[in-house]
């Protein structure tokens, strides 16, 4: 609903939309749905900063067996870069097939069944927080790299960027990717600008020289074994550089049409530029000579490593490159500090985008599918912000002992779902056919389905091409994650193997939930309705306004019957009820419940249930004032005792309650209105016209002249 001006109305508008803006109609929903380069910064801007941190952690892993190791660097460098070609490859195929938002929950969940499907769910939304936690830590990092009076508010600065993020987001989808543009194409404008500059140098017979070239490296003792494992905790370090791959496929109907097509080509785009980024920048570590310790103390010859955090491998090359006080030395750290910042926005959209497909499914909170203000999934928004913030707290941000929680559900993630593609193909080859939504299928991917124009059918030889991509991917992926697994599982990853148990059994537990309440609720032979009777009762506790106005809207709603009820606390208060009521000359009935243990709510239940006794299935409307007020303090002067009248009420059979709402004066606050005339105050709570009706103070006749 809007005004003339296309606004919405001022009911709709609350302090909340100072933040994230006004209220959009749901037609608004198209306009906010993403072109290709607006597109590039929202899904992969986490794939694309990862360069700025994972050839840090791959050659921080070498170190530990010295400087001799980094000879190893370029061939771990390149199987990381094998394996990113590979996940992009084998995630086209999945954004063709599973265009509705899914990715590999989806996929896992229709192939290979509901557990698989409930274990990559719970993978990503690990990952997901972990993706927020871990970028926001590095970004911290890389700001107190180029700021080091910074460092003891490492933490209060990650939870602000959070809440910033968040605030962002809840703006919309296409604000935001507005909002992130800028930061992520300047990224990778100045970061492919050093690597051309430095190696540039270096064919000149010029190459940059790191600040940390200077010192030397204690290195441990290694047996043949280690060293493997050393290479093999290298690559799963290096691996960080895939995280985001699969949040495009997950928010394919985020893009405009032709969707899959768009979805396919910003895939494409974001490998190609995350792959010439990564490479480009180890190569370029390594010709300045960075030596990047995990423990700084571990370096020698640098005396101040207890007192000064250890600068960043991007700041360090930045610094060798164009010197550490250029004005170019500066724009890489900001730029480099923002898209980390900004990569938790891949998080931000995926996670909600997921947990709306799992609330759709029956196993997340029904308030995940719910669009907010904005058309986004505000709720999903909100929490993974909170689950993040307290992350980053309990760990203080530190970057090094995050970074081993990261990555573990990804690969669970990317392992499930190519395995579910392959089964997908070889279903899809026995039919010879090509995949159409099948009778499982919801709604919204039947749309999405339909709306895709390029979506042409698939020739046989398309098929096999998809199945060995996938079946290439399944492989290489599962020895990644058995790799990943074993290197980090001691370095603090079992915490990753502990939540997502825990999120798995909590779905399981969602969807047992509803599948029990939709048995329970849907219609069968036997249960019947056939209520007889309609009694009102009006809550009576002083003689005001609020009384009266709930006492006429009784009367309007012209019951069968109907009397008002006061519970006695005490004996003079009773007296005095008894005597403004006389003095109001009020035609209805006012009946008296003595309560001698003062509890309002048991003499009220206890009268409700001797009527329904007496007269059978008789329905009673309980009339209850509230006052509405505009400030939140006012909440906590005013008792609550309604509230728990009324819980106690909706337990008992055959009763409905009535919330008659009295405006207080400050709640103009809320509603841009003060309070209203009490409706018919002239006439005392008696009917504003005469009607054809029984007094209501007399017998009634319908059950046999029985008293009422």
């Amino acid at each position: 609903m809007t005004n003339e001006v296309g606004e919405p109305p001022a009911e709709l508008k609350s302090p909340k939309n100072w933040i994230i803006g006004d209220p959009l109609p749901t037609e608004k929903l198209e306009g906010q749905l993403l072109k290709k380069r607006f597109a590039l910064p929202i899904f992969a801007s986490d794939p694309l900063s990862s360069v700025a941190y994972a050839p840090q952690e791959l050659l921080m892993i070498l170190t530990i067996g010295g400087l001799a190791f980094l000879s190893f660097a370029p061939w771990v460098a390149l199987a990381v870069v094998v394996l990113l070609v590979t996940v992009v490859a084998s995630y086209r195929q999945l954004i063709r097939a599973y265009p509705s938002g899914g990715g590999d929950y989806e996929v896992a969940h229709r192939n290979l069944g509901e557990k698989s499907g409930l274990v990559v769910a719970s993978a990503l939304l690990v990952d997901y927080v972990m993706t927020v936690v871990v970028s926001v830590a590095s970004g911290v990092d890389n700001i107190i790299s180029a700021i080091p009076e910074l460092n003891p508010f490492r933490v209060e600065l990650a939870v602000v960027f959070v809440i910033i993020l968040a605030a962002v987001n809840l703006r919309g989808v296409s604000e935001s990717s507005r909002a992130f543009a800028v930061p992520t194409y300047l990224f990778i404008g100045s970061v492919f600008v050093m690597v051309v500059v430095g190696l540039t140098r270096t064919l000149l017979g010029d190459a940059p020289v790191a600040s940390s070239a200077a010192y030397g490296v204690e290195a441990e003792s290694l047996g043949q074994a280690a060293v493997i494992l050393l290479l093999l905790r290298s690559f799963a370090s290096g691996c960080s550089a895939l995280t985001g791959v699969e949040a495009i496929s997950n928010g394919v109907p985020a893009f405009r049409l032709p969707k899959v097509r768009n979805a396919q080509m910003t895939l494409v785009l974001m490998g190609g530029i995350a792959i010439v980024l990564f490479a480009g920048l180890t190569t370029l570590a390594l010709v300045s000579q960075v030596h990047y310790a995990e423990d700084p103390c571990h370096l020698i010859g640098w005396a101040e490593c207890a007192t000064e955090p250890q600068p960043s491998l991007m700041a360090q090359v930045a610094a060798a490159t164009f010197g550490g006080s250029s004005v170019f030395f500066y724009v890489i750290q900001a730029a480099t500090a923002l898209v980390l910042l900004l990569a938790a926005n891949t998080a931000f959209n995926g996670f909600p985008l997921l947990g709306s497909v799992l609330a759709r499914d029956g196993y997340a909170p029904k308030s995940l599918s719910t669009r907010g203000d904005r058309l986004i999934y505000s709720n999903g928004v909100v929490i993974l912000a909170l689950a993040a913030s307290v992350i980053l707290v309990v760990f203080q941000a530190n970057l090094t002992v995050l970074i081993q929680l990261y990555i573990i559900g990804v690969f669970v993630s990317f392992t499930l779902g190519q395995t579910g593609m392959v089964r997908h193909w070889l279903r899809e080859l026995r039919g010879l056919r090509h995949p159409k939504p099948r009778s499982g299928t919801s709604a919204r991917s039947k749309a999405t389905y339909r709306a895709d124009a390029d979506r042409a059918p698939l020739t046989r030889g398309a098929m096999v091409r998809a199945l060995i991509i996938n079946a290439i991917g399944a492989a290489m992926t599962a020895v990644v994650l058995i790799v990943v697994t074993v290197t980090k599982f001691t370095h603090g990853a079992w915490i990753v193997f502990v939540l997502m148990p825990v999120l798995f059994l909590l779905m399981m537990g969602v969807h047992r939930y509803y599948r029990d309440v939709e048995k329970e609720i849907e219609v069968d032979p036997t249960t019947t309705f056939g209520s007889a009777g309609d009694h009102a009762i009006v809550l009576v506790g002083r003689m005001q306004k609020p009384t009266l106005k709930a006492l006429d809207y009784a009367i309007a709603a012209r019951h069968d019957s109907l009397e008002a009820v006061h519970v006695s606390l005490d004996e003079d208060e009773t007296k005095r009820l008894k005597k403004a009521w006389a003095k109001q000359n009020i035609h209805v009935k006012l009946r008296i419940l003595s309560s001698p243990y003062r509890d309002l709510s048991h003499p009220l239940i206890q009268y409700i249930k001797g009527r329904r006794e007496e007269f059978g299935s008789e329905v009673v409307t309980v009339y209850m004032p509230q006052y509405i007020v505009g400030h939140w303090w006012e909440s906590l002067l005013h008792n609550h005792k309604a509230r728990r009248i009324r819980q106690k009420l909706m337990l008992v059979h055959g009763v409905t309650v009535a919330l008659v709402p009295w405006l207080l004066d400050s709640s103009d606050l809320l509603y841009g209105r003060r309070s209203r005339p009490l409706p018919g105050q002239d006439r005392r709570g008696e009917p504003v016209r005469p009607v054809a009706r029984r007094p209501l103070e007399s017998a009634s006749t319908r059950r046999g002249g029985s008293a009422r």
